[in-house]
């Protein structure tokens, strides 16, 4: 099956002015949103509708293919359904292409992950439904005004209070995924068609985007999620050295011969993870021979003295066939932050500067040069369920 994931990012919002580059702990929503989907565990293309400048170039930024939207579907008044029809026959037109399952992710739901794709995916193709969406469980009671300005009951009768045990189970939509076979949806038009299934996701990640409050609410909730778990077995690690491998203090002796301090529970860690047969680079701004001893004894590929670290990260993904998508990076000071926002996951030591730990999907326990990067190699092991040595 092909699967296509299309993210409409409409420039012009009147709500929060740029909403869809506004920025979470470091990255835009948009990139947040593209990240998620690119963590899958299916093969997808991501394609962003948008009308923007600014938006197709962050698309293009983090990865996924843009397709420009006319005018006439760009307004307020336009439907998402308008942009993914769009999309599809744009598609079809250039290139004869037509998906078999299209999953439609929203930036306004920047706490999405990639499970919570691959779940609602999961629960239409094993329910063999037609259409599917993401939801939490719901036990609110809604009221609504009538004329004479009294509430009635909703979803209940108000003079029956029921446990929330004892009412039939109601859900919430999320608005963050939604999974449809791509020939029903060419019919119908509309995202919920035919037999229509849920996927239940976790109510920590269920969060909108509507007003600026919700963007600081996003930001707690964001910094609050619990920072163990990889989504993924990584493709590839790279570790920024000084101050990841070292405690960033320099030794200089009377001959000016620098050292520096490095954890020897480290090289343990760099072991394990190499016999699990995880390729590893070294990358570092600085030229320095303890760092090219180092990488000798971890036996790990080395690359110094780089201004452009970014472009260092992709040409080793490329040569060794790997996803940024899927690759670990760790780091701790701000030229490391660029690297960061394009992996899949980016890792901070304990000590790193404030805006590295901001923009981390981990913040480990350990400072750099104390055994961080063993903390991180069982972590990777446990989470990703390698083998250890």
């Amino acid at each position: 099956m092909k699967f296509i994931v299309i993210i409409p990012a409409r420039a012009g919002s009147k709500g929060i002015c740029g909403k869809n580059l506004k920025k979470i702990r470091g990255k835009s929503l948009l990139a947040l949103a593209i990240s998620a989907a690119m963590n899958s565990r299916y093969s997808m293309r991501v394609v962003v509708s948008t009308n923007g400048e600014e938006i197709k170039a962050e698309a293009i930024r983090y990865g996924a293919e843009v397709i420009m939207r006319p005018a006439d579907i760009s307004g307020d008044e336009a439907s998402s359904e308008s942009a993914l029809l769009h999309v599809l026959e744009e598609l079809m037109h250039r290139e004869s292409y037509m998906p078999d399952i299209l999953v439609f992710l929203q930036c306004s739901s920047p706490l999405t992950a990639a499970e919570d794709i691959d779940g609602t995916i999961d629960a239409m193709i094993q329910a063999e439904a037609d259409s599917a969406l993401a939801v939490v469980p719901f036990h609110y009671f809604l009221w609504r005004a009538e004329s004479d300005g009294s509430l009635a009951g909703i979803n209940h009768d108000k003079s029956v209070r029921l446990r929330r045990q004892e009412r039939n189970p109601e859900f919430l939509e999320t608005g963050a995924v939604y999974v449809m076979k791509v020939d029903g949806f060419l019919k119908a038009k509309h995202r919920f068609f035919g037999k229509t299934v849920a996927y239940k996701m976790p109510s920590e990640r269920c969060w909108e985007i509507d007003d600026p409050s919700d963007l600081v609410v996003a930001e707690v909730l964001q910094s609050l999620k619990k920072q163990s778990a990889l989504a993924f077995r990584p493709d590839g690690l790279v570790f920024d050295f000084d101050g990841v491998m070292t405690d960033n203090a320099v030794y200089i002796s009377e001959n000016g011969h620098e050292s520096v301090r490095c954890d020897r529970s480290d090289g343990y860690g760099i072991e394990m993870l190499r016999k699990a047969q995880i390729p590893m680079l070294i990358l570092s701004k600085e030229r320095n021979p303890v760092v090219s001893a180092r990488a000798v004894k971890l036996q790990i590929p080395v690359s110094q003295s780089k201004d452009n670290k970014l472009q260092v990260l992709k040409s080793w993904a490329v040569d060794n066939s790997l996803r940024l998508e899927k690759i670990v990076y760790v780091g701790n000071d701000i030229n490391d932050i660029e690297c960061m926002e394009h992996v899949g996951c980016a890792v901070a030591v304990a000590d790193s500067h404030s805006l590295v730990i901001q923009t981390a999907d981990i913040v480990l326990t350990r400072a750099g040069g104390h055994g961080a990067i063993r903390e991180l190699a069982e972590l990777i092991l446990a989470d990703c369920k390698l083998s250890k040595i």
